[in-house]
């Protein structure tokens, strides 16, 4: 049995990264506007999808169904990993004009 050393959960990282966007890509209509960002901390690491507006019902679901299935994932992956993960989502916000208008 081998078992995940600090020094590798670099890997084990990019390969849960991996497997969460190719996970949203297959659920969304505009896949190429997927990204998903790592952010790591000593303990955890925090995986930011960001998807287009018109696509973030998807990838959350009714009643989070979808988010939540994702959270379980990596939950699972997070047990045999020895390594915390969790999941942020967010609309990726590339309309510049609207942070313009201020109200």
């Amino acid at each position: 049995m081998s078992e995940v050393t600090p020094a590798t959960n670099g890997h084990a990282s990019e390969k849960m990264k991996q497997l969460i966007l190719e996970i949203v890509q297959a659920l969304v209509d505009i896949p190429e506007s997927v990204s998903v960002e790592l952010i790591e901390e000593h303990d955890s690491t925090i995986l930011q999808v960001r998807v287009a507006p018109q696509d973030i019902g998807k990838v959350i679901g009714k009643q989070g169904r979808t988010a939540r299935s994702l959270r379980t994932i990596l939950g699972a992956a997070s047990m045999k990993l020895h390594h915390r993960f969790s999941l942020d989502i967010l609309e990726d916000d590339d309309n510049e004009e609207d942070g313009d208008q201020q109200p």
